[in-house]
């Protein structure tokens, strides 16, 4: 999971990825803040692709995972708007119970992430920050209803903070007690990284061991 603000440089980290192997699930059907991105991702590439709901993000990431065995790295981006979609889709409802199913519907969407992707493929979860009554930082969710069924950033083994000072962007990797940033130890050499998405995912490749292209071609010579 990647949180930060607007503008903090979440979604600029893309660039460094191959998008040869990088799949870019635009929730909110904008442009990439970096030069040259539309050229590299778009419908045209089969490399970007723009849904509205948690149902169509599992159905992709099940395509994906079938047809796709080049792809290595998956960005959603923003999350949170999948969740605003979905409370907008059922504003007219009264009651607290449609919290409890949007919750259920995200947790399930993650859940199948997590359990059902190529365990080669990484996943990365974009999305926005609020601030809880105690000034600590928290995933942007719709509320204190959806908080009290679900706390997003447990579903996450790793969770990294998009932060800037105005001069240059970067990530923290572990919690200083106001925020949720957590990594496995010494998955990375300091708490301030680069905002470089390559090189957090060569680290997260190189710490698990993980290598898609083996993974894909045992199940290429099982089905032959």
């Amino acid at each position: 999971m990647l949180l930060g603000e607007s503008g903090t440089g979440k979604s600029t980290s893309v660039k460094t990825l191959d998008p040869k192997e990088t799949v870019v699930i635009n929730v909110l059907k904008k442009r990439l803040p970096f030069k040259g991105s539309a050229s590299l991702y778009n419908k045209e590439n089969m490399n970007l692709f723009e849904v509205d709901e948690h149902t169509q993000v599992v159905s992709l990431l099940n395509s994906i995972d079938k047809n796709a065995p080049h792809v290595r790295n998956i960005i959603i981006d923003d999350m949170i708007y999948i969740m605003r979609k979905e409370f907008f889709k059922r504003a007219k409802e009264t009651g607290y119970g449609k919290f409890t199913i949007m919750a259920k519907n995200y947790e399930e969407m993650l859940r199948y992430i997590q359990e059902e992707t190529d365990p080669n493929v990484i996943v990365y979860v974009l999305q926005h920050i609020d601030k809880d009554e105690d000034g600590k930082v928290k995933a942007k969710t719709l509320g204190k209803m959806l908080d009290q069924q679900l706390t997003v950033e447990g579903l996450f083994s790793i969770v990294l903070l998009a932060q800037t000072d105005g001069k240059r962007h970067y990530f923290i990797t572990q919690s200083d007690g106001t925020n949720p940033c957590k990594s496995p130890m010494e998955m990375f050499d300091d708490i301030e990284i680069d905002n470089d998405l390559k090189m957090v995912d060569d680290a997260i490749r190189e710490y698990y061991g993980l290598d898609r292209n083996i993974t894909k071609k045992k199940a290429v010579t099982k089905n032959n």
